[in-house]
């Protein structure tokens, strides 16, 4: 059994009854919406259409909400609803970026996600869901896709019927019929800067990649006059946390590297600072991530009802072995006189795991197209190595270490900086794999954030350090104070890509 949705938009006259059936039926706050109908008009007067659209959740097969979620809160049932448990819900937002449709939200009343669930307490009592039987024209339909004999699956089998992004891969059970296909391509819409109904900020709206272009509407373009508001899920704590982990890994990786120099390094900064900084940076990336979470008290969800497909999870236990190896490492170098090798080994391969399965936690995020670069592993780890380098490039000019440390942790953040840098511009210069894609490199090479990226990550954030890190290491005396500004200035570069990344991620409309 697999129930499904058919909305024909032929019979669809925009009435918004729908909506308001479900607000009535779930007691949906205002503001958020699990149906919900979209506007759009073609055409120049006198000459101009108007079309609607019936946006919700898909009841994927393969749904990327449950997929990512950490505690199991999004679930698919036998019968092919996919149903929610709030009760489990830690707020983490990871669904709303996974899925394609902008079909989950976080009820604003229990602070946990939410979305159309096919009236499933209806149909476990033989009714039909409240949309369907409060529109005035029957345009929507339901029933299970598996019966060949029920309407749904007649209408999918005889008539032409298409779906939202089915390129995604997540089997939509829900079709329309005489749907406009503008309305199933958000990047054939131009959003307006007014309506009817009030002005919007395309920045703040999330919407700055398509803001940019003429007022002028091309011939047949279609203009978005009528949707409600989806607000990007992550904002300023998540890029911070990308940021922390990143030193927090980097600095036990670069460590390791010193460690397995014939002299050993330093061995106050490489047995002592080195794995304190990492385990104090582990924690503010905790503190971060339980911050971000709409119900942070029931973090330990993670630990008691975790989904092991999600990589959220993973990278919790992940997490948790690196710091208790960094603990390990600062134990033996506070009480002990040397370090076993083992152990610098052990935690180099956990701080790699560390910075890196942020990759496949964003790979599930499949709603966002530019977070699902093959090479964002890549990009991580070399993050990493910068920021694991810059923070012990400051930490050795402190601790007045040998210049031999200092030398080497030179060469790891000038080179990092440069390979790091040669990355993000081929990826983002070269030929697009998606219209989303295209539409965020852009917004970062030539749209609202391309000041910050060029002038904070590129000249300061990189071209600056570069050039001073290469005096401090000619410098007959170390240049430990060059050396220790280019670090600073490769730090703020760091934070300022990531805060880049997030933003421009989520700035292409879903719906």
């Amino acid at each position: 059994m697999r129930y499904g949705f058919v909305i024909d938009q032929n019979r669809c006259i925009g009435c918004h009854a729908c909506t308001v059936a479900c607000k009535n039926e779930h007691r949906v706050p205002v503001g958020v919406f699990r149906t919900w109908v979209k506007y759009i008009e073609k055409g120049s007067y006198p000459d101009v259409s108007r079309h609607f659209g019936v946006m919700r959740c898909n009841h994927c097969e393969r749904a990327p909400c449950v997929e990512i979620c950490p505690t199991g809160a999004l679930f698919r049932r036998d019968d092919g609803i996919v149903d929610f448990d709030n009760s489990r819900c830690i707020g983490c937002k990871s669904c709303m970026q996974a899925c394609p449709y902008d079909a989950l939200y976080i009820d604003p009343a229990t602070s946990t996600a939410a979305k159309c669930n096919f009236c499933a307490h209806r149909v476990e009592l033989a009714l039909e869901p409240a949309c369907v039987v409060v529109c005035p024209t029957q345009a929507i339909m339901t029933g299970d896709l598996d019966d060949p004999q029920s309407r749904v699956s007649r209408v999918v089998a005889t008539q032409k019927v298409a779906s939202r992004k089915p390129y995604k891969g997540t089997q939509p059970k829900l079709f329309y019929v005489g749907i406009d296909g503008d309305l199933l391509q958000p990047s054939m819409m131009r959003p307006e800067r007014s309506s009817m109904w009030g002005d919007r900020n395309p920045i703040e709206d999330a919407r700055p990649a398509t803001a940019d272009r003429t007022a002028e509407t091309a011939p047949g373009e279609a203009r978005v006059v009528y949707d409600v508001a989806h607000p990007a899920p992550w904002g300023a704590i998540p890029a911070a946390y990308l940021w922390t982990k990143s030193i927090a890994a980097g600095v036990l990786m670069v460590a390791a590297i010193l460690f397995a120099m014939p002299s050993g390094g330093d061995r106050v900064l490489v047995n002592i600072a080195s794995p304190a900084l990492a385990i104090a940076f582990l924690g503010i990336t905790v503190a971060l991530l339980i911050a971000d979470l709409k119900q942070p008290w029931r973090f330990y969800f993670l630990l008691t009802k975790p989904n092991f497909r999600s990589w959220l999870v993973w990278g919790t236990y992940i997490l948790m072995i690196y710091g208790a190896l960094a603990a390990a490492w600062l134990g033996c170098g506070l009480f002990a006189d040397t370090v076993p090798a083992p152990l610098p080994i052990a935690a180099a391969i956990f701080a790699v795991g560390s910075a890196c399965y942020s990759a496949f936690l964003f790979a599930q995020a499949r709603a966002r197209d530019l977070w699902q670069s093959p090479i964002f592993i890549w990009h991580l780890l070399i993050q990493a190595l910068i920021g694991g380098a810059a923070v012990l490039i400051v930490a050795a000019a402190l601790l007045g270490s040998n210049a031999a440390v200092l030398y080497m942790s030179a060469i790891v953040l000038a080179g990092t900086l440069v390979v790091g840098l040669l990355m993000i511009l081929i990826e983002l210069t070269l030929p697009a794999m998606s219209e989303d894609f295209r539409r965020a490199a852009e917004l970062i090479l030539r749209g609202a954030l391309s000041p910050r990226f060029w002038i904070g990550t590129v000249l300061f954030g990189t071209l600056v350090p570069v050039a001073l890190l290469v005096a401090a290491m000619r410098s007959v005396g170390g240049g430990s104070a060059a050396a220790s500004a280019a670090a600073l200035l490769a730090l703020a570069g760091l934070g300022m890509f990531e805060g880049i990344f997030i933003k421009a991620g989520q700035a292409v409309a879903l719906s």
